[in-house]
């Protein structure tokens, strides 16, 4: 077998759109050249922020890329939503230094996804082999693949490296043609509580959806507003720039969805959704108005409305949330992997590993039998 040589650029921006994107697919916008180059050209990944971009790829005879990962230098553990604050501490409490870190994401977007962009599906050991030589080379701690595509999970776990698993709440369209449909499909208590919900969460307000060419400059300032407000009360302080919003207006209009409520014609909250190729996912909410169940609302019942149009087949929410079961969202199995070069830390961190596993099935368990949906179906 001829060698195969793996690289490291600066940033996605200086590879080409084309190269790079016939990887990722156009499934998943969050791994597309231009959400990661958005993210490095408004200065949120970069710099300061903590997370160096380190893109690495393999090129084919041609020289046109074959093969590349998300990759990123990370100096500490926020912004991921896997959280291995206690990996950290235990190492350097042991000695060790932890940080600098290896990081395969999409950055701030806990959205299962491709980790692995292949061209060439028989490229996936050697990108793997490529990022445990980076991290091996450069006396690294570590590496991790987090929010990993399922059917990319047995890559990883062929290659060795420890899965992580958890949940998140995803709601799916069983084939239903309005919203009707839907709520047919849970219990007569639930189906009563939603509308009811729906009904006091729009009251006085209009509710827009706006795409493609019906965004503005004047629509990002809005929504810029509301989305440092949620930032600075849940991370302290936001992880995107005003900028990455411009941008992702400028690059991936056709690919956003920003829904406003209106009070008298001003805008008073507001969620951003990026549209995938089969789901639809929300990514940031915010208001300057506190209006009881308007969040749910925006953020999952206008969400479900849209999937149910554009035929989508499901709707991923982010990360937590535990009052996202009542509105039938039902909790789905995410999976992480992870390289730890580290014999003895390795073992510490897999005996955790398989005591979290068998926690989170039991808890995953339990929720799916509290979930709306009218039992025996």
């Amino acid at each position: 077998m001829d060698e195969v040589v793996a690289r490291v650029a600066n940033g996605v921006g200086e590879l080409r759109q084309d190269q790079w994107d016939a990887c990722a697919g156009t499934d998943n916008p969050f791994v597309s050249w231009h959400f990661l180059s958005a993210l490095e050209r408004s200065g949120s990944v970069g710099g300061a922020s903590g997370w160096q971009p380190l893109p690495l790829v393999i090129d084919d005879a041609d020289g046109q890329i074959a093969a590349a990962a998300p990759l990123y230098a990370k100096s500490h553990s926020q912004g991921e939503y896997v959280f291995d604050h206690g990996w950290a501490d235990a190492w350097e409490r042991a000695g060790g230094r932890y940080y600098p870190k290896i990081q395969i994401a999409a950055p701030f977007s806990p959205v299962p996804g491709p980790r692995l962009l292949l061209r060439e599906g028989t490229m996936a050991p050697a990108l793997i082999a490529g990022i445990e030589t980076l991290v091996e080379r450069n006396g690294l701690s570590s590496a991790h693949a987090t929010f990993v595509a399922p059917e990319q999970v047995p890559l990883f776990e062929a290659a060795g490296w420890l899965i992580r698993e958890d949940s998140q709440f995803h709601w799916t369209n069983r084939g239903y043609c309005s919203f009707d449909d839907f709520l047919a499909d849970l219990s007569s208590e639930k189906r009563k509580n939603i509308r009811k919900e729906r009904r006091r969460a729009v009251e006085g307000l209009d509710i827009v959806h706006l795409t493609g060419g019906e965004l503005s400059e004047a629509h990002w300032d809005i929504f810029w507003q509301f989305y440092q407000d949620t930032g600075a009360r849940k991370w302290g302080r936001p992880y995107l720039t005003r900028d990455f919003f411009s941008i992702l207006g400028e690059t991936m209009a056709d690919k956003v969805l920003l829904m406003l409520a209106l009070r008298a014609g001003k805008p008073i909250a507001g969620a951003l959704n990026l549209i995938g190729g089969d789901a639809l996912y929300g990514r940031y909410w915010g208001c300057v108005e506190d209006v009881p169940n308007l969040h749910f609302e925006l953020c999952y019942y206008q969400a479900i409305d849209v999937a149910i149009a554009r035929g989508l087949r499901k709707v991923e929410a982010g990360a937590q949330g535990g009052h996202k079961l009542a509105r039938g969202y039902a909790p789905e199995p995410t999976w992480s992997a992870h390289y730890i070069p580290n014999a003895g830390f390795r073992r510490a961190v897999a005996g955790f590993l398989q005591a979290e596993r068998e926690e989170v099935r039991r808890d995953r368990q339990w929720l799916v039998q509290r979930t709306p949906f009218r039992k025996g179906d």
